[in-house]
């Protein structure tokens, strides 16, 4: 198991806690979140505890999907506020838990096996968003809109193909670019439209396409 915990005295905890199971082995933990990102896409571990402090951090990294870094790796996000819009994007991410702040050592012990038996978990007051999210999406592929406006004609080409959860890679291939310059793509169009994330891109063509 993996712990990118940004706060240290959080980690140690977690890793002495989760040590006393018989069943539970922490052969990694850190609180540098300098690269997120290649942490997660390096290890070797079949479950990665992220804190609130180390998703922040992945996600000004403009991470890719949990499957792009690691496909091996179950993901498990603990600490995280009650906030529909990023529990969604989390889902949309890969990640495979999801636990509030008030979360007890119990319950992140239980959703750490959980993850690991290969189940999802995340907590009851989140579950109507999810259930809200897909019965509305029915196979939404947003059109860039007014977005458009703000992105060249290559990044325009990009949302739709997000849209569908398609890999830096397999972009490339469709494109016939190196992943390198997807990447580059991904990254200034990023910033050009404010989002947090590749997945945070599509949420903001979606609402844009919405009529006033």
């Amino acid at each position: 198991m993996l712990l990118l915990v940004g706060n240290r005295l959080l980690c140690k905890s977690l890793a002495r806690i989760i040590q006393q199971r018989p069943d539970m082995f922490v052969n990694e933990q850190s609180a540098d979140l300098s690269d997120v990102a290649l942490s997660i896409a390096s290890s070797e571990s079949d479950v990665i505890l992220l804190d609130s402090v180390s998703a922040n951090a992945l996600n000004r990294q403009c991470a890719p999907r949990m499957g792009d870094l690691n496909p091996k790796a179950q993901v498990l996000m603990i600490g995280m506020d009650a906030d529909e819009g990023a529990f969604l994007r989390a889902v949309r991410a890969g990640v495979r838990g999801y636990l509030l702040n008030e979360a007890s050592a119990v319950d992140v012990i239980a959703a750490i096996r959980a993850v690991a038996r290969g189940e999802a978990v995340c907590p009851s007051q989140l579950c109507k968003a999810l259930f809200d999210s897909l019965a509305g999406a029915r196979e939404f592929i947003p059109s860039v809109g007014k977005m458009g406006l703000r992105l060249t004609r290559r990044q325009q080409e990009l949302v739709p193909m997000i849209a569908r959860g398609l890999t830096n890679k397999e972009i490339a291939s469709h494109l016939n670019l190196s992943e390198q310059t997807v990447k580059n793509h991904i990254h200034r169009m990023l910033r050009k439209v404010g989002a947090n994330d590749r997945l945070h891109v599509v949420e903001i063509a979606r609402l844009e396409d919405l009529p006033n």
